[in-house]
């Protein structure tokens, strides 16, 4: 009678404990799931936040705001056109924005961008050939976006706008020439590792992307002389 009442009284303690440690796994398990499920909702929260920058005149600098444009070659159809000094003055103001950037000197830049739009409202469109004519707004029109905010922006983005502004001027020259002899530069650290163009008056490498962090980085892939 004692065996049986102790075998009894085991079972009782052993389906005690078995069904407390179910409780204490199935508490586990939803505290495990709550605090997943609250990491995945900070995450969420902090990936949804759109990248900000303070603008040098205190307003914000959205990048998803615009277009920086590509350092890509575009689809323009465009033919090479006769030495000419047409675009001269566009790519003088486009210089002046290269060197200002070579210099790390954010203010230079930002007037060089100035130059630029104030050389494009003067420009004699009536210059152009018929063929010409549409070819030039479109690279005109995407220069002034990028211009613009090269004026306004901290020396970061007028980086990052000047990408896209050296594709145009590479196009603008294509497109009409020029009487003056460049130099087309490339620099392999930028634009995501996929690099960036930029035109120079000089033979020797001042990389506008890097500026003093490392400004002999590039090199030339081609002398302009049309």
């Amino acid at each position: 009678m004692i065996t049986v009442a102790m075998t009894i009284a085991d079972t009782n303690i052993n389906n005690l404990i078995n069904t407390n440690m179910k409780k204490i796994f199935l508490t586990l398990t939803v505290v495990g799931l709550v605090l997943t499920s609250c990491s995945s909702d900070g995450n969420s929260e902090e990936g949804g936040h759109e990248e900000t920058h303070q603008e040098v005149d205190g307003h914000e600098h959205n990048h998803e705001d615009h277009d920086h444009g590509s350092s890509e070659s575009t689809n323009r159809n465009i033919k090479a056109g006769a030495e000419s000094n047409m675009a001269d003055p566009i790519v003088d103001a486009y210089l002046e924005i290269k060197n200002g950037l070579s210099k790390d000197d954010k203010e230079a830049t930002a007037k060089g961008a100035e130059s630029l739009l104030a050389v494009f409202n003067v420009f004699d469109m009536t210059q152009l050939s018929e063929e010409q004519h549409l070819e030039f707004m479109d690279i005109i029109e995407n220069s002034k976006e990028q211009a613009e905010h090269i004026v306004k922006s901290p020396i970061d983005h007028q980086r990052e706008h000047f990408e896209a502004l050296s594709v145009d001027m590479a196009d603008l020259i294509k497109l009409v020439g020029t009487s003056k002899t460049l130099y087309q530069d490339f620099c392999p650290m930028v634009n995501g590792g996929r690099g960036a163009i930029w035109l120079s008056e000089v033979e020797a490498i001042e990389n506008p992307y890097m500026g003093s962090k490392m400004l002999d980085c590039g090199e030339i892939q081609n002398k302009i002389n049309l």
